[in-house]
């Protein structure tokens, strides 16, 4: 299984960016994915995740309202739409795949089983 997450950069505080999470070696469609982000200094933190059946989402609080997830099952890839961005929303991103994860443990890093590399998002004040 790899994942590529791709499409950081540096956006301005109130912009937007969409990252993608590309997929191969698994049947996607069976699998929940999720984004995690780490800033300098800090743990890895929980951003939000779309299941595999029904393709419901979840969010952390920081993020709702703010960022949505969604998924193309045809090009086994996951976007993570943000906007509305802060400074603080600066960190790596990575994506995770897990197929059996349940929606208690989805904030849980430990939790899921195939990670990406991380994109570098930055946002100025």
């Amino acid at each position: 299984v790899q994942l590529q997450a791709s499409g950081g950069g540096l956006a301005q505080a109130g912009g937007s960016l969409r990252l993608s999470c590309a997929a191969s070696g698994l049947i996607f469609s069976s699998y929940s994915i999720g984004w995690f982000r780490q800033a300098p200094g800090k743990e890895r933190e929980f951003v939000g995740a779309i299941r595999r059946s029904g393709g419901h989402t979840y969010y952390a609080d920081s993020v709702k309202g703010r960022f949505t997830i969604s998924r193309d099952n045809a090009k086994n890839t996951v976007y993570l739409q943000m906007n509305s961005l802060k400074p603080e929303d600066t960190a790596v991103y990575y994506c995770a795949a897990d197929q059996g994860i349940i929606i208690s443990s989805l904030s849980s890093s430990s939790q899921w089983d195939y990670w990406g590399q991380g994109t570098l998002v930055t946002v100025s004040s």
